[in-house]
């Protein structure tokens, strides 16, 4: 009689039987030569540790009034956003755009905004408060209906450490300009803390440093990133080489004198001895000083070593490059220097320079301008127009010269098409007309003179300015044969 055996799995025998996970690295990695992942290199044993750089208040104000440079990291991009002012796109009549002029002067918009962004980069966040005349209650949301003419009174800078803090109420409504950012912000009314005011979001136009991941903002308050958090061991690097370059130039030319015994003299003679050493070296250097001579004993030996500055001229651009680098600013207009090395005019650098400020004006700077833009309409007209918007100029414009060449190649490519029937006369005007706002021309065209060219070709226009046009057709062709008359 046989018996069947049967084997039981328990759950446990089961994942026994269960292959490990295996971790995986995608790295290179040479454990024999010491290089790579996981390896005893040096390579390896760099870390960057998380030092938020920006909530160091102490630091950043130090570094900002002791350091030019910080101070040009600061001022230099800001300056350059705001030195071409926008321009007001509407239907409205010439004066009405001076009312507008006249009270962007009476509340220093343009050096409030410049605040804002100064304080904004140096410690990461920074707040503009819209105030107007007869708001009281900061804490309901701005109305436009409530505006009243002549009512707007600029903007009050805060920044992130003093006077306005962020509360912990974020706007849930998609269709808000802030949405996701707090809803309040808490303003400290003097410097003892005692009173405080409440501040809805509308009321706020924010400037931020550099942009951070959601978790970063949370832990900033809401708040970016500092400039000089990004550039601040560039900086240092930069300090360190040149008081080092300073304090060279003290030993380029070292004098050093041969002493029998100096050893036993320092280490083991009386005080008095050592003072009469002391007294002969002074004497001696003050005669090299006043004389240019040094008197020694006859057959006691005195050497010279000079320092040769080779090559620090090089690592001192470097440097610099480096530095300029991590502000994303040329160091022409960083360091206020000429550009260097041959054939160097530094047009490409300052060209990519100003697309990167002609992308911040886009991104950042329309969003404030926008912002405030209603309320300052509302003040000075009594209305926003529908048609109302604002444009930025290129920062970078070219020369006379360059005008003048772009407008005659874009003239002759516009007649080559309309000579050869391919436009008629009012489109050829019209586009001429286009090229007013890059070259300064053809803004008498007239919309009579282009109503007048439709439909006109350029054959047509011959035909009908030579009187002789079309006659040709009328004569009846010869026949072969015929006599001549």
């Amino acid at each position: 009689m046989s018996r069947k055996r049967t084997t039981h799995r328990t759950r446990a025998d089961t994942n026994k039987n269960k292959q490990a996970p295996v971790q995986t690295m995608d790295a290179f990695s040479n454990p024999a030569a010491r290089i790579g992942w996981g390896t005893m290199d040096l390579l390896q044993a760099t870390e960057y540790p998380m030092t938020r750089l920006s909530q160091n208040y102490q630091l950043l104000t130090s570094l900002y009034r002791d350091n030019w440079i910080v101070q040009n990291i600061i001022a230099t991009i800001p300056n350059d956003m705001i030195r071409k002012w926008y321009e007001l796109k509407t239907s409205l009549e010439p004066e009405y755009l001076k009312q507008m002029t006249r009270l962007e002067r009476q509340t220093q918009i343009r050096k409030k905004l410049l605040l804002g962004m100064y304080w904004g980069r140096l410690y990461g966040g920074a707040a503009g408060i819209i105030l107007i005349k007869g708001h009281r209650d900061l804490s309901q949301p701005l109305d436009p209906e409530t505006v009243m003419p002549g009512s707007f009174l600029g903007l009050q800078i805060l920044d992130r450490w003093n006077g306005i803090y962020p509360e912990s109420e974020l706007v849930t409504d998609p269709e808000e300009q802030d949405f996701g950012l707090p809803a309040y912000y808490t303003i400290q009314d003097d410097l003892s803390g005692g009173l405080m005011t409440r501040v809805h979001h509308s009321r706020i136009v924010r400037f931020i440093g550099r942009e951070l991941p959601w978790m970063e903002q949370v832990t900033e308050m809401y708040w970016g990133e500092s400039e000089i958090e990004a550039i601040y061991n560039e900086v240092v690097r930069r300090d360190n080489v040149a008081g080092n370059i300073a304090a060279l130039t003290f030993r380029a030319n070292i004098n050093y004198m041969e002493a029998e015994g100096l050893d036993q003299l320092l280490g083991t003679a009386n005080t008095e001895m050592q003072r009469r050493f002391w007294n002969l070296m002074a004497a001696q250097s003050i005669m090299e000083n006043n004389f240019g001579t040094r008197i020694i004993n006859k057959g006691d030996a005195i050497h010279n070593t000079q320092y040769t500055f080779t090559g620090l001229s090089d690592v001192y651009d470097c440097i610099m490059m480096d530095v300029a680098g991590a502000a994303r600013t040329p160091v022409t207009k960083l360091f206020g220097r000429s550009p260097s090395g041959l054939n160097a005019t530094g047009e490409s650098d300052m060209r990519n320079y100003y697309d990167y400020i002609d992308g911040l004006r886009e991104t950042e700077l329309r969003g404030i301008i926008e912002r405030i833009l209603p309320i300052m309409a509302l003040s000075a007209w009594g209305e926003i127009p529908d048609d109302m918007d604002i444009d930025f100029p290129p920062m970078q414009t070219p020369d006379a010269k360059e005008v003048a060449e772009i407008a005659d190649q874009k003239t002759n490519a516009i007649l080559a098409v309309y000579q050869n029937d391919l436009i008629d006369s009012a489109t050829a005007q019209q586009e001429l007309q286009a090229m007013s706002d890059e070259t300064g021309m053809y803004r008498k065209i007239s919309d009579e003179s282009i109503k007048a060219g439709k439909g006109r070709t350029y054959t047509n226009s011959r035909m009908m300015a030579d009187p002789m046009a079309g006659l040709e057709l009328l004569k009846e062709p010869d026949v072969e044969g015929e006599d001549e008359i």
